[in-house]
């Protein structure tokens, strides 16, 4: 069975804003690692279309090497789009979903490959009321955002995680891996 892993960059309040985090080569290498062995990721629509930025980094290289591995390895993994508003997309190795959130992931969870990333807010806040996620990888930037998109904050369960492991980066951030408790 694959595992569907939760991976999110936030600060250290809370705040999952994309520009809020600290973005460099030792971030862009964990992400392209964790892209290139992986199966699928899931985004929302939001997410989704901020991740469109790569496909002109592809088209046009930036010359850094680690901001364009990531944007090879965010092209070659397959995607699925979850919206309301989407019904077709051009990124060639992206679909957009046909069926609910919880009937979609628990096929893709049964199918052989490797493992499921989801790299959206709202998914993850769905998948975790849906009791679906099986680790989550929340790398905390060493930065206070003071206001933004809180990752949780729309979670009405309590829910117990245990720290599996840790990786901390050089310029100050750690990435915790949790797994959800069964009690």
């Amino acid at each position: 069975m694959r595992k569907l892993i939760a991976a999110m960059n936030m600060t250290i309040d809370g705040i999952c804003d994309h520009t809020a985090g600290i973005a460099n080569d030792e971030l862009h290498q964990h992400y392209t690692d964790l892209l290139s062995n992986s199966g699928t990721i899931l985004y929302g629509r939001i997410t989704f279309q901020l991740m469109e930025y790569w496909q002109t980094v592809l088209k046009d290289p930036t010359g850094d090497k680690s901001t364009d591995e990531f944007a090879v390895a965010i092209d070659r993994i397959p995607k699925i789009v979850f919206s309301h508003t989407l019904d077709h997309v051009e990124w060639e190795s992206t679909i957009v979903a046909k069926r609910d959130l919880k009937g979609e992931v628990l096929e893709l969870k049964q199918q052989l490959g490797k493992d499921i990333l989801v790299g959206s807010p709202s998914l993850i806040v769905s998948l975790t009321e849906l009791h679906l996620i099986d680790e989550y990888q929340l790398c905390i930037h060493p930065v206070i955002a003071g206001n933004g998109l809180s990752l949780f904050k729309n979670i009405s369960d309590r829910t117990v995680l245990k720290l599996i492991k840790t990786k901390t980066f050089d310029y100050g951030a750690v990435t915790l891996y949790y797994e959800p408790t069964k009690g």
